[in-house]
């Protein structure tokens, strides 16, 4: 049950928050997914996953651009969300595998903070996009009321 100090928060005020989380997230993977494929370049970015020692970078770095631009732009729309936060999510835990793991927990020392929250926070908007998302809507539940998850 969501609740702020003890009362229940109400549907429309959770819908709007899960609005606003995946806008805000969504704006943060296009950023940078957007700097991978025009500011970087795939040529680019490929090198750098290669200095990292990622496997297969130019294959690697098409499918992090594909993740977190198209991802990003999937979740601001709240239009197929489940694969956008997987997608997303798959990015994030293979750049804290193959970048982060070992570097500690802040991202100001490579640390793998931030690629934990992008990657989390896109799954449970996947999971839980909320009703003001193209999901809801396509799926035509958007037409009736409907209780908030608990």
């Amino acid at each position: 049950m969501s609740t702020v100090l003890g009362n229940r928060l109400p549907p429309a005020a959770q819908d709007v928050v899960l609005l606003i989380a995946r806008l805000l997230l969504g704006a943060v993977l296009i950023a940078h997914g957007w700097q991978k494929l025009v500011d970087q370049g795939v040529g680019a970015t490929a090198d750098g996953f290669a200095q990292l020692g990622i496997p297969a970078p130019t294959a690697a770095a098409v499918f992090a651009v594909v993740a977190e631009l198209g991802g990003g732009v999937l979740l601001v729309l709240g239009l197929l969300t489940p694969v956008a936060g997987l997608l997303v999510a798959a990015t994030m835990a293979g750049a804290w595998w193959f970048v982060h793991r070992g570097s500690g927990l802040f991202a100001a020392e490579g640390g793998w903070e931030l690629v934990a929250a992008l990657g989390l926070g896109a799954l449970a908007l996947g999971v839980v996009p909320g009703r003001l998302a193209l999901d809801h809507v396509l799926a035509g539940r958007g037409a009736r009321r409907e209780p908030a998850a608990a």
